[in-house]
């Protein structure tokens, strides 16, 4: 294995490029001395940006990319009329084997549909899919798929419940992954007629010694440490994880707002700053870097289109132990 992981990062994507990209990618190469980062947007705009810092140089590398996909635009079309976007010149160096992996907090959807037309998927593979980790527990749970896939079929869903584990027992040090199908009810008959079928494949697939399947898991047992992998279709996954990102930042603001009303709330505030502040940061999108996108034939970090520095910074990181770990390598 070469000595530097390298890394291609969207430095167009998202709604703080380059300025906060650039940072991020900063502190990055200061954190790991093994990683190396191909920035790739507008020249002028990301040497602008770099100048505020002192890096290594030699860790970092701008690739001119002309073009910029923005987050309205149809993703096949926008992938395949704009083969200079910031974007697909990332994921040309996946590709061409001159990175390792590519972080991009531009569209979701344009960067699921690159990573399947130009870098293809893992052979055998037939959908690439969206797994964060989500924090729960010691290692955190795993919910795929969150949005690469909006229909789906029960082949599919045990497909994710196979990548999902791989990446479970290498990078959340599960010796043996609990797999649950997400779903209405615990009990084997609830469901509608895809939950029926992925529950059959995924018992005959625990009962052959192929994954450790637990059964069904409800939405209020994704965070109880019972799995640790939730398998589910695209669409379900999304407003899932949708709905967690929302009701987390209205209970901070509530207790914010309630210890805010009073003097002696004031008073408590201080008392615990320090212990919501890290809880906070425990629950922050920015804390994993982005979504993994298990499938394809190289690391790929989908990051929030928010992200900021510190988000654009793990997300670096974390592809970087996903290809020491041989993650992309299904």
């Amino acid at each position: 294995m070469a000595d530097f992981i390298n890394v291609a990062v969207d430095a167009m994507g998202g709604d703080n490029a380059p300025v906060e990209i650039v940072k991020g990618v900063v502190d990055a190469v200061h954190a790991n001395d093994h990683v190396k980062v191909y920035l790739t947007g507008q020249e002028e705009l990301v040497r602008r940006e770099l100048e505020k810092y002192t890096y290594p140089a030699d860790r970092i590398e701008v690739v001119n990319a002309t073009e910029v996909i923005e987050t309205a635009e149809p993703p096949v079309m926008a992938i395949r009329r704009k083969k200079d976007s910031s974007m697909t010149v990332a994921l040309n160096l996946l590709r061409d084997g001159k990175g390792d992996a590519v972080v991009s907090a531009g569209s979701t959807g344009a960067l699921l549909t690159g990573a399947t037309l130009i870098v293809k998927r893992i052979s055998g593979i037939r959908r690439a899919a969206m797994a964060p980790v989500l924090p729960a527990g010691e290692r955190g749970v795993m919910l795929i798929d969150c949005g690469a896939n909006v229909e789906c079929t029960a082949e599919y869903l045990l497909q994710f419940a196979y990548m999902g584990s791989f990446y479970a027992k290498k990078m959340m040090g599960c010796e043996n992954p609990r797999v649950g199908l997400l779903n209405v009810g615990t009990e084997d008959t609830k469901g509608g007629e895809l939950q029926h079928q992925a529950f059959a494949l995924l018992k005959n697939a625990d009962e052959e010694g192929r994954i450790n399947f637990i059964g069904n898991v409800e939405g209020t047992g994704v965070f109880n440490g019972t799995a640790d992998v939730v398998v589910t279709d695209g669409f379900t996954g999304n407003v899932c994880l949708k709905t967690i990102e929302g009701a987390s930042k209205v209970l901070f603001g509530a207790i914010k707002d309630a210890m805010m009303s009073t003097t002696k709330g004031k008073i408590g505030a201080l008392c615990v700053k320090d212990g919501l502040k890290g809880l906070k940061n425990q629950v922050s999108p920015d804390t994993y870097g982005g979504a993994p996108l298990l499938g394809v034939k190289g690391a790929c970090i989908v990051g929030h289109g928010s992200s900021g520095a510190v988000a654009v910074e793990n997300g670096v990181l974390t592809t970087a132990r996903v290809v020491r770990q041989g993650v992309s390598e299904i």
